[in-house]
């Protein structure tokens, strides 16, 4: 049984995620929309999608197919895993494409069909099944058989009449081929939707959902990624930091390390974005684990957004340190995702990060690198605007983001890929240095916005047992340039100690 009509031009679920929120609730009820984009954007995907939703609501279904067959369609449906029982599909296509004898007679060839009566026959079909939800698959047909802008106006003015009388709520699908009438689909159209592929020098193509316009009601503007996979099209609304304020107790949590709290006042805050930043191999993805790892063993949740490292090498570099991460996955309450740069946009990429912090309630996320971050952006300006949104989002959700970024160069005069020290509330930057014919770290803390801090500079370490931080350094000189000296005593530098076996436990990749 059919369930009632929405209210005119009341949101209805589009049944593609994402969607909704971007159109704050769906589709307008008993309008025309019309959804644009080239061949292969994913048109024929989100169509099915709406009428997919509307079947498990108890609305009735009514595809319209002018460019492709009922074989094709359940070919595509197939391959996301997807039935289309309940949904009524009427081809117009030239009868040599169809495999069912029985249904010759709703086959014609479009070609040879004056347009009045091509749309007759969609009309009357509509007239037949009485659909709620209606695709119709393509516009460009209609816009060969008129042979003009003026004649393809009227008919489409003629569907889309057509189509509020019967109080269907439609999607007009259109594949760009006329730039010309985009403006005449435009102006008839309750909303419109564009759908983009962008492809990049390297790596997978990029695909984004632009709203042009949609009457009477407010939408997320501006550009929105998408991906297009088995299962159909999950959609990645821009984040805007605004919409989503969030109540939180401000907090400061430790590592477990007296010395390390002691430098940076006592800890992280909640709510803070915490810059570690350092030459490659100084220390700043385990002195990022330091912190992660102590929330995990307050029954915290967390994520780690890798670049650089593989599952396993994480998992591996943590056990020899002693940091048993394994376990934490294990339990469910670290995730570690790991990122391709070639792969991943930044709407993706945001995406990830709040469905760990909204489902998952990750208290701790730590990206390590945004050096491979800035690998997966068009261009740095893009990296900064979008690390501001998404670093004040995760701040007004009273979450500890730790920021990793190698620095060029190992020794002598560095330099940052990217300036993000202003986004960040908190910045500890490590240094090699050289003393006794031995390469040792040092650690300061340059910046710290939510309290007092140190301004001494002391040896950083790690070993089998984890984190080090030694006494001040104060014959110790140079830091800042990136040529530091030590030129102290040297028994107030940290000695080794022994080091524990290495043990690893959880999952592998």
């Amino acid at each position: 049984m059919q369930t009632p009509v929405a209210g005119d031009a009341a949101p209805i679920p589009t049944g593609v995620a994402g969607l909704d929120e971007i159109l704050h609730g769906g589709y307008a009820a008993q309008r025309a929309h019309l959804i644009e984009g080239r061949p292969g954007s994913g048109k024929t995907t989100l169509g099915l999608q709406f009428l997919i939703d509307g079947v498990t609501r108890g609305e009735r279904g009514l595809y319209i197919t002018l460019s492709e067959s009922r074989r094709e369609l359940l070919s595509v449906a197939e391959r996301h895993g997807w039935s289309l029982e309940g949904i009524e599909i009427y081809e117009l296509v030239p009868p040599e494409l169809s495999l069912d004898s029985e249904q010759q007679q709703s086959l014609i060839h479009s070609s040879d069909l004056e347009l009045g009566e091509t749309v007759r026959m969609a009309l009357a079909e509509i007239e037949r099944v009485n659909p709620v939800r209606v695709v119709f698959d393509s516009l460009s047909e209609i816009r060969l058989l008129s042979q003009g802008s003026l004649r393809y106006r009227r008919q489409v003015l003629a569907l889309k009449s057509y189509f509020l009388l019967n109080d269907a709520t439609v999607l007009m699908l259109d594949d760009l081929s006329s730039e010309a009438d985009d403006l005449n689909l435009h102006s008839i159209s309750h909303a419109v939707l564009r759908l983009e592929q962008v492809t990049p020098s390297y790596g997978a193509g990029r695909r984004r959902l632009h709203v042009i316009k949609m009457r009477g009601t407010p939408y997320e503007s501006g550009y929105h990624d998408f991906v297009l996979r088995r299962g159909g099209i999950r959609i990645f609304p821009r984040l805007v930091a605004a919409d989503h304020q969030g109540a939180f107790e401000p907090e400061t949590i430790a590592c477990g390390v007296p010395e390390l709290d002691a430098v940076l006042g006592g800890g992280l805050d909640r709510g803070t974005t915490n810059l570690v930043i350092g030459p490659s191999g100084a220390g700043k993805s385990t002195l990022a684990l330091g912190y992660l790892v102590a929330a995990l063993d307050r029954g915290e949740h967390g994520i780690i957004l890798s670049f650089d490292e593989t599952v396993g090498i994480l998992l591996r570099r943590a056990a020899s340190v002693g940091f048993d991460i394994g376990g934490h996955v294990a339990s469910g309450l670290l995730r570690i995702e790991q990122m391709d740069p070639a792969d991943i946009s930044a709407g993706a990429l945001a995406g990830r990060i709040r469905d760990a912090v909204e489902t998952d309630k990750a208290r701790v996320v730590v990206i390590d690198s945004l050096t491979g971050y800035m690998s997966a952006m068009s261009g740095q300006p893009h990296l900064v605007m979008q690390m501001h949104e998404l670093t004040t989002y995760l701040n007004q959700q009273g979450v500890v983001t730790i920021l990793v970024l190698a620095q060029h160069g190992m020794v002598g005069r560095m330099e940052s890929p990217v300036d993000l020290t202003y986004v960040s509330d908190t910045v500890v930057m490590l240094r090699f240095f050289e003393a006794g014919g031995r390469v040792r770290r040092a650690l300061s803390v340059l910046k710290k916005r939510t309290g007092a801090h140190e301004d001494s500079i002391r040896e950083f370490r790690i070993d089998g047992h984890g984190l080090r931080v030694g006494a001040i350094l104060k014959e110790f000189r140079g830091v800042l340039t990136g040529v530091p000296t030590f030129e102290g005593d040297r028994t107030e530098l940290l000695g080794d100690r022994p080091s524990p076996p290495v043990q690893i436990t959880g999952i592998e990749p």
